[in-house]
């Protein structure tokens, strides 16, 4: 199951690490695509804005979660590339015991303010009992969520980025079954929705029990690997606590535009909700390589190798800026067709909901280009145990440029999207100026000392 990265082809040790955790990705961002396609298929705007928010607010603790757990995959990478698996075993179990932890008081904490968060996102009246629904039923499932993302952050660091894959395969066709029969077949609404995902998550989670008590991950946990040690939480701690604040922040910067869009009616609030579904699946490839570069260079910086972790970097950078041209292209041309996959455009409000739609995704798409070059150096700062930069250019970011440019356009330009989705990308483009200046100065400093990162 462990799998050294540190040496062979520098483009098969990315293609083989990102292609199974790019579809994981996938399949777990069909999670909540799946919920918004067959909740349009069986219900109107209001079911449909009730789900993109709430999966909205999800997705936010969700990347959360994953960003805090970069910290358990980037200490494991390095002490897998050091060959020190009884430091693998200390990192390994003290995150079981933190993030228990974390997951049961943050159900609690949001179980009892699913009302505020609801009426904080300035839902539309018509949508805001089935979004309490949903976030409600998802709330309670958010231990399954955390033990998901914790098990498959334990199998990356060791190298292995197919077996989360495996897991979340068989909880996906889960979902989309248990979807149709509680939003179809039982007319559950948002709530059904809610509680197909739930159901397949724990299903995810079973699945990969059953694979660590049968498989052989190198690593052997005792007792003591399960007791807190200060020191090692704080290790785990230094690096995932500036990831999940960044990308808490980022989808802060998402649900504030939300905000803005919803103030501007239901129509205009399905069709943000619809894109930002879109945004996410077309993103995979982008935010892989953020995952693919950390813990590859995380193992490279363990067997003190750090050229390498750089030569990681470059390749992954000519693939997130290649993709993100080519979708960019793309999206130009079929951007209506795209958001009507996810709503019906018979009706005035249908068709309102597809052209706001088109606009906001002409505009947005752009980002994915900025985006791919910005996770790459985040991805790299991570594994040299830097994750503060990639703090540091996404709160610049956002609060410079990506909300107020969004606010600002949205009352500049009150007949188009089109604005609002292009100021995102100028935000990143700020991310990317920072990025470029923080890794030639780190390249600097390599240089100046042989034993810097």
């Amino acid at each position: 199951m462990e799998r050294n990265l540190t040496t062979g082809s520098v483009w098969k040790n990315i293609f083989y690490f990102s292609l199974p955790y790019l579809l994981s990705y996938f399949l777990q961002t069909l999670y909540g695509m799946a919920d918004l396609f067959i909740i349009g298929q069986f219900d109107g705007a209001a079911g449909t804005t009730a789900v993109s928010i709430g999966s909205q607010v999800m997705h936010m603790i969700t990347v959360m979660i994953v960003g805090l757990a970069m910290g358990t995959t980037v200490t494991i990478g390095q002490a897998v590339g050091a060959k020190d698996r009884k430091q693998a075993s200390r990192f390994t179990g003290n995150t079981v015991t933190l993030f228990l932890g974390v997951a049961v008081v943050l159900m609690v904490v949001l179980l009892l303010l699913v009302r505020p968060i609801v009426s904080v996102m300035s839902t539309p009246s018509e949508a805001a009992a089935g979004t309490v629904s949903y976030l409600t039923i998802c709330f309670i499932g958010i231990p399954f969520i955390t033990a998901y993302n914790i098990i498959s952050s334990i199998f990356r660091g060791l190298g292995d980025s197919k077996s989360p894959m495996y897991f979340i395969a068989a909880a996906c066709a889960a979902n989309i079954i248990l979807d149709y029969v509680f939003i179809g077949a039982l007319q559950l609404g948002p709530a059904g929705a809610a509680l197909g995902t739930t159901l397949a998550q724990t299903i995810s989670v079973i699945l990969a029990l059953i694979a660590i008590r049968k498989r052989d991950t190198g690593i052997k946990v005792t007792k003591s690997d399960l007791w807190p040690q200060p020191p090692v939480i704080g290790q785990i701690l230094k690096i995932g606590i500036p990831i999940a604040l960044q990308d808490g922040f980022i989808q802060i910067a998402f649900i504030v535009i939300t905000i803005i869009a919803n103030r501007r009616g239901l129509t205009a609030a399905a069709a943000g909700g619809i894109v930002e579904k879109i945004i996410s699946f077309l993103f995979l490839v982008p935010s892989s390589m953020l995952s693919t570069v950390s813990a590859l260079g995380a193992q490279c910086i363990g067997a003190g190798n750090p050229r390498r972790a750089v030569q990681n970097l470059r390749y992954a950078l000519l693939l997130a800026v290649g993709f993100g041209v080519i979708v960019t292209v793309v999206i130009q041309f079929v951007s209506e067709p795209v958001v009507a996959l996810f709503t019906s455009d018979t009706t005035a409000a249908g068709a309102q909901v597809v052209r706001l739609g088109g606009q906001y995704l002409r505009g947005y798409i752009f980002d994915c280009i900025f985006a791919g070059v910005h996770f790459c150096f985040s991805g790299y700062f991570c594994a040299c145990g830097r994750s503060g930069l990639s703090f540091l250019h996404n709160i610049l970011s956002i609060s410079l440029v990506r909300v107020p440019g969004v606010y600002l356009t949205s009352l500049r330009f009150p007949d188009t999207l089109f604005p609002m989705g292009l100021a995102t990308a100028v935000g990143s483009l700020l991310s990317v100026t920072i990025c470029l200046v923080a890794f030639a100065l780190l390249q600097r400093k390599a240089r100046r000392s042989p034993t810097a990162e």
